[in-house]
């Protein structure tokens, strides 16, 4: 088989390694070159083979045929746009160029002008526009788990004008990166368990908003993220005002994930164990009892590396090269 030369920015970081080592797996893949100016001229090995990092400034972009980018947000736009001139399609995995950042407005409008740019790649929603692009705006972990959660309701018309969404979701320590920071050593985070970012003020939301006001759905997202003492792994619990009860309350699930092979919908409560180092999202649902307005309780969960950043990246990259969606994705 021939084998695409893929190049990745950003490789020392968990999402970058996640991907150095899916494509080093993959079978029509090759590693063109990985990229960690902190460790320039250092050596890893991912898939049996060894790979020397290089600094991004020398890597050689015009031998690769796509790129991922999972250099830093604030950073990675440029590298992207570089990467695309010296013509390789492109997946970043930053927020750069996702719909609610970098300046595009959480509107319908503000969307459409950021998927001109570069689609925005939950690919289970946006895979025939994925198909035909060249460079793709990854989802963050929690945009992925949530919009994958709440779309069969979003679509389908189901949620109560207006409601207040509310969504708590608790994540491995992966997902807060890899810069060494006190509060995510080992004796800080084991045996706990606490929230982040509380106020409603986590950089997801944008996202999260901007996809909803794309899909005409008018309602507030109260998000509150919390650290779990794991490596990697989201939980999010979502509870959702409903416009009328649900009779089948996982049919809106089951019809509009059929036949996808990384959705698994079941009437088992999901938990890590299910998903981490899988690219699939497992979820439930069941209506709420003793409260006035219909409302359904949606669990989901998803690996945050795999899933939630470097699987889906690849999800996506398969259709950029035109090849099987699920190849090289651990199921």
């Amino acid at each position: 088989m021939h084998k695409f030369a893929i190049g990745v920015l950003g490789a020392s970081g968990y999402a970058g390694r996640e991907l150095c080592e899916l494509v080093a797996r993959h079978p029509a893949a090759r590693l063109a070159f990985a990229t960690a100016s902190d460790r320039q001229g250092t050596r890893a090995r991912f898939g049996g083979t060894e790979t020397t990092f290089v600094a991004v400034e020398d890597a050689k972009l015009g031998e690769a045929q796509l790129v991922f980018s999972a250099l830093p947000h604030g950073a990675s736009a440029q590298w992207v746009d570089a990467a695309h001139d010296a013509g390789a399609k492109v997946v970043d995995l930053s927020a750069d160029l996702r719909p609610g950042n970098g300046g595009s407005a959480e509107s319908a409008e503000g969307f459409a002008l950021a998927m001109a740019r570069a689609p925005y790649g939950l690919t289970e929603h946006a895979r025939d526009i994925v198909r035909s692009a060249e460079i793709v705006a990854n989802p963050g972990c929690y945009p992925t788990v949530t919009l994958l959660a709440l779309l069969p309701l979003v679509v389908r018309g189901l949620v109560a004008p207006g409601a207040t969404i509310t969504v708590n979701a608790a994540s491995g320590v992966t997902g807060a990166g890899f810069t060494p920071k006190r509060e995510l050593m080992f004796a800080e985070v084991a045996d706990d368990f606490r929230p982040y970012s509380m106020g409603n003020s986590h950089r997801h939301l944008a996202e999260m908003r901007a996809v909803l006001a794309s899909l005409g759905c008018d309602v507030d997202l109260i998000f509150t993220p919390h650290l779990l003492p794991v490596a990697r792994g989201i939980l999010a619990t979502i509870t959702v005002p409903l416009a009328e009860p649900l009779a089948d309350v996982l049919a809106p699930w089951r019809e509009h994930y059929a036949g996808e092979p990384f959705i698994e919908v079941s009437a088992e409560i999901p938990s890590l164990k299910d998903v981490v180092h899988r690219n699939v999202v497992r979820i439930t649902a069941t209506m709420a009892e003793g409260v006035r307005t219909p409302t359904v309780i949606v669990v989901a969960a998803i690996d945050n590396l795999v899933k939630g950043a470097a699987g889906q990246a690849l999800q996506n990259a398969n259709l950029l090269l035109g090849l099987e969606e699920t190849l090289g994705l651990p199921v």
